[in-house]
């Protein structure tokens, strides 16, 4: 035991390295192939687990993060709301989505956009198909001609977190007929803690790739199994809480504040202004708040998102 621990945070050190192990220890970066080439993401798993809308933030992320041409398409003629939302969200994403004829066949529509998208030279094809509530061998079928004809570079099981180990029972069924490559936990802002990224990872010995964390366009992120770890353990994720800061927060401007108070000059209300400001920009307090360590989180569960906001109102 390190003597600047005691055994029970030894313990929890350990536990925490096992899982991180456990869930494959780095971010597995989405493969894509060079820009001269087309690569298609097909997207498959049950039904409600939030495959269209992963795939319309999967878009969002590759336009934004990775500056590609996206296309989206829905292959899924049962459900017809959902080539709609497919459009709908791929469009909030600032990607283009292929229309299809609901009379055609699954196969044909993929094909289609295919031809359509090396037309038009897009970098990302996205593949969206059709869940059930179950496994069943016709929609098995169906998925496994698509993946065969399209060769997809990327073939990812989207799972939902809240699911729990049913979702383990379907990744092993599709990761049969499809050699998976890749997981998206979905639904990961809801109460579960996400033991089935633990059981999923494990099962299928594919690395999970993202996670999706909000109802927004930008809520998936790269998996972090470190942070998925101290999740599950109750310790917080103190790493995607720094990253949303990031993104929040304008660099150039804290750094001249902090020369400012390094010269001696005084931190002035408007500096402080300022920063209340950037802190408006991360967004919600109970999503900052989610993402620290449980006896943070108690202890700030009496404040309410109203209150605070107006709080910040009031100091403004």
């Amino acid at each position: 035991v390190m003597s600047s621990l005691t055994p029970g945070q030894m313990v929890v050190k350990l536990v925490n390295e096992e899982l991180v192990t456990l869930m494959g220890s780095d971010t597995t970066e989405i493969a894509l192939k060079p820009s001269s080439e087309i690569s298609v993401i097909l997207m498959c798993g049950l039904q409600g687990a939030g495959k269209t809308t992963s795939a319309g933030k999967l878009a969002h992320y590759l336009v934004t993060e990775k500056k590609k041409k996206v296309l989206t398409v829905s292959t899924d003629v049962y459900r017809p709301a959902a080539a709609d939302q497919l459009k709908v969200i791929t469009e909030q994403a600032g990607a283009d989505n292929f229309a299809m004829d609901a009379q055609a066949k699954p196969l044909a529509i993929a094909t289609d956009a295919l031809a359509h998208a090396k037309r038009h030279f897009y970098d990302v094809l996205i593949v969206d198909t059709a869940g059930r509530l179950s496994i069943d061998e016709a929609m098995m079928n169906e998925v496994a001609e698509l993946h065969q004809s399209l060769q997809p570079v990327e073939t990812l099981f989207v799972a939902d977190a809240m699911l729990g180990q049913t979702a383990v029972q379907a990744a092993q069924a599709f990761n049969e007929r499809l050699s998976l490559t890749g997981v998206i936990l979905t639904k990961l802002d809801g109460d579960s803690r996400g033991g089935a990224a633990l059981s999923v990872a494990y099962t299928t010995n594919k690395p999970i790739k993202f996670v999706g964390v909000s109802e927004k366009i930008d809520g998936l992120e790269p998996f972090n199994p470190e942070g998925m770890a101290s999740r599950i353990l109750g310790m917080g994720d103190i790493v995607a809480l720094v990253k949303d800061v990031q993104k929040a927060i304008d660099v150039e401007q804290t750094q001249k504040l902090a020369q400012k108070m390094k010269s001696g000059n005084k931190f002035d209300l408007n500096d402080f202004k300022a920063q209340l400001g950037q802190m408006k920009n991360m967004g919600s307090f109970s999503s900052m708040l989610e993402k620290l360590p449980a006896q943070f989180q108690e202890a700030a569960t009496k404040l309410d998102d109203e209150q605070a906001q107006k709080a910040i109102a009031r100091t403004e």
